[in-house]
């Protein structure tokens, strides 16, 4: 993997092909800046070019996994200009949004406050784990803005459903992990000290899995869950397990389920 990029850390890939990215900002809580933005651009980019690259598990530096925003630019957009204000406004967007169409599985690891654009971080992932500590909130509403904000109004309601997503968008109401449990928000609640290993142990059984075929897992989970007919998903899975057969290495994949070993 390349260097560490500004405010964030690379850890691997280990031999499973496991990468982890820790926001690293901690005396911040892990608040984003126009630096992470531009980190999380790269190492994305660079991520989904990288084969021996399976999966990444995110989480963040110290008692946060990260706060959103970061004050000192929030304090700095009432003066930007209309055209300034929008360009900041999609390059934060798109950050988050290359983390959801990263071509492998992304685990969050939520380790405490994940809020505002955190939680839209956390959101853009494929699993959710939690620890004890770990509270949730799309807080924008309170800062004067609109509760709909980088990826936030199309993410949450598709995990925890639309009512859910109401009330916590409209109210900017911080939950704990428990209730985050409860309505859908993680997929698993566990010991801090234990965080870490839960998301790799789900990351790894994953990895079990070829390259290609979660490739095209994912690429089809997000694109089905939006599909306007079950023929437009049933077209593009016939498409993608044609294309998955005919991959490099299937015969090897198909003999490794069938002994019981790894793909």
């Amino acid at each position: 993997m390349p260097p560490a990029l500004q405010h964030l850390r690379v850890e691997g890939p280990d031999d499973d092909g496991i990468v982890d990215v820790v926001l690293d900002r901690p005396d911040k809580l892990n608040a984003l800046d126009a630096a992470s933005f531009d980190a999380l651009h790269a190492l994305c980019a660079r991520l989904d070019r990288d084969d021996g690259v399976r999966a990444v598990v995110l989480t963040g530096a110290g008692r946060g996994f990260c706060a959103g925003l970061d004050l000192e630019l929030a304090r700095t957009l009432p003066d930007m200009t209309v055209p300034e204000m929008y360009r900041a406004q999609a390059h934060g967007a798109e950050a988050v949004a290359a983390v959801h169409r990263l071509g492998k599985p992304v685990i969050a690891a939520v380790n405490g406050p994940a809020a505002g654009g955190g939680l839209a971080l956390a959101l853009a992932a494929d699993v959710r784990v939690a620890s004890e500590s770990a509270r949730f909130g799309a807080t924008f509403v309170r800062l004067g803005l609109s509760g709909c904000d980088v990826g936030v109004s199309w993410l949450l309601p598709r995990v925890v459903g639309l009512g859910f997503a109401a009330e916590l968008m409209l109210t900017g109401r911080v939950i704990d992990a428990a209730e985050a449990l409860r309505i859908g928000l993680v997929n698993h609640l566990t010991a801090a000290d234990a965080l870490l290993e839960r998301a790799r142990a789900i990351a790894r059984d994953m990895t079990r899995n070829s390259a290609f075929g979660l490739r095209l897992t994912k690429e089809g989970l997000h694109l089905a869950v939006d599909a306007p007919s079950l023929e437009a998903a049933l077209a593009l899975e016939n498409r993608n397990q044609v294309l998955a057969s005919r991959a490099p290495g299937m015969a090897e994949v198909v003999r490794a389920f069938v002994t019981g070993g790894r793909a």
